[in-house]
């Protein structure tokens, strides 16, 4: 029976630098020669899932967004839009309260350029994005956002921010006072879920593998949840498996200890 293997990018597929280990890139070809499908399943907005070297790999769908946005071979099935009402009011909070921003959709970033003159992540996204990165000044009728990511500085009103947005925004925080806002109700186990159900697969039929906060519902739901060796404690409280690190061929090791390639 073919199996559906789902993958974060960053700190899985990749490292910090966007360097593929040697036996990555092999062993998912593999994964699709043995008849598996493989899919992208990242905290990354659609239009943050464009560099060549992995889009040429040739995934067979694309689970964004924290499950926000749902491709299956080539076909968006699922796209999740934040209200203009909520999209206006969380910039204006946001503001109020000195939380830098970045507005993820499927076609455009939108960046608090001046809220982050300390970020060197965040500034390098207009060079990477190129046309898909908008500078933020203030809200736009055409907005299309999906979920938002936001610095803690030190005088942000943390506490407001997630007395205001509880209700409608899981808030993940990640090291390094990086907070990812997501629509309550959505996560990467639910983009898992629909992609289960339009291709009518199990399940227990499932993989995924994870290195971080974001990735704890997915490992969670599917029948395997694998965590990589340099994985966060929480991620690898949660999987089933705990691979190798990224630099010690932990997507190979993973899958052959899974007898799947």
């Amino acid at each position: 029976m073919p199996k559906l293997i789902f993958f974060d990018i960053d700190g899985t597929l990749w490292d910090e630098h966007m360097q593929f280990p040697e036996s990555t890139i092999p062993s998912l070809k593999k994964l699709q020669e043995k008849g598996h499908k493989i899919f992208l399943c990242s905290g990354r907005a659609r239009s943050n899932i464009k560099d060549s070297r992995l889009l040429s790999i040739g995934f067979d769908g694309i689970v964004g967004a924290c499950g926000n946005h749902i491709e299956v071979e080539g076909k968006v099935i699922y796209e999740n839009i934040l209200s203009p009402e909520l999209t206006r009011r969380v910039i204006d909070l946001l503001r109020e309260c000195h939380m830098p921003v970045v507005l993820e959709g499927p076609r455009y970033h939108w960046i608090e350029k001046d809220g982050f003159k300390d970020d060197p992540f965040v500034l390098s996204l207009f060079k990477a994005l190129e046309q898909s990165a908008k500078e933020l000044t203030e809200y736009e009728p055409d907005m299309q956002i999906n979920k938002f990511s936001a610095d803690v500085l030190p005088d942000t009103d943390f506490d407001r921010i997630k007395a205001e947005l509880g209700e409608e925004f899981e808030i993940l925080e990640h090291e390094g006072n990086v907070v990812e806002f997501v629509p309550k109700g959505s996560s990467k186990a639910t983009g898992i879920q629909r992609v289960c159900s339009y291709l009518g697969v199990d399940r227990k039929d499932t993989y995924a593998v994870g290195d971080s906060v974001n990735d704890l519902d997915m490992l969670g739901y599917v029948g395997h949840g694998i965590a990589m060796g340099n994985a966060s404690a929480p991620a690898k409280a949660a999987a089933e498996y705990v691979t190798t690190d990224i630099h010690e061929d932990g997507i190979m090791r993973a899958m052959e200890h899974y007898l799947l390639i």
